[in-house]
């Protein structure tokens, strides 16, 4: 089978995988809903960055050797969930719109490398897409190179649906006590995601 066999089900199963509801994405949706969307492209634009980097850890196998080390698994997962824990917290306290968010910032871009960094569900995604098809017989470097060419088109796709999404849906809850009930929500939905993402 040629590239062009195998591409559309790449395509499908990266924006299965991609575009479900996880860490990464629920948190770009309550980001675009707490803070509209225009503060929410610097986050955006770390978590694909973060994203690119764990394309190439898991490509290059560094995620298996470094989880395979005793004791290494349990400080990461730890770690994450901390991190995670303080992404929501930041969601939930966040002002409404309709007060302008001025008073708390918005997450940066560093926080969404970090995020992508400590996503379990992205390093599954990615491993399960780098394992699970070929692209290109025979030249591992360029069928590497095409899978993340592609998948970075995907995650960068799917992230501004996301945050847009969010945004979207906070016009109709202006008021602040409506929209605290959003936030609260996406906040919670977020910490739910991390949990499911742990155990599986």
């Amino acid at each position: 089978m040629t590239a062009i066999d195998v591409l559309p089900g790449f395509v499908v199963a990266a924006l299965a995988l991609a575009g479900s509801p996880g860490p990464a994405t629920l948190s770009l949706a309550a980001t675009g809903a707490a803070f509209g969307p225009r503060r929410g492209l610097g986050y955006m634009t770390g978590i694909d960055a973060g994203m690119v980097v764990v394309m190439a850890v898991t490509a290059s196998g560094v995620t298996g050797v470094l989880l395979a080390i005793p004791g290494v698994a349990p400080v990461v997962v730890i770690a994450a969930a901390l991190y995670f824990v303080y992404l929501a917290y930041r969601i939930a306290t966040a002002p409404p719109l309709a007060e302008n968010a001025g008073d708390l910032r918005e997450p940066s871009l560093v926080a969404g490398f970090l995020l992508s960094l400590v996503n379990p569900k992205g390093y599954a995604a990615m491993a399960a897409m780098f394992s699970g098809f070929v692209l290109v017989r025979d030249r591992t470097a360029l069928d590497v190179a095409l899978k993340m060419a592609v998948l970075l088109a995907i995650v960068v796709t799917v992230n501004a649906a996301w945050l847009y999404a969010g945004a979207a849906l906070t016009r109709f809850f202006r008021d602040p006590r409506s929209n605290r009930i959003v936030n609260v929500t996406f906040a919670i939905l977020l910490l739910a995601s991390v949990a499911i993402a742990l155990m599986s």
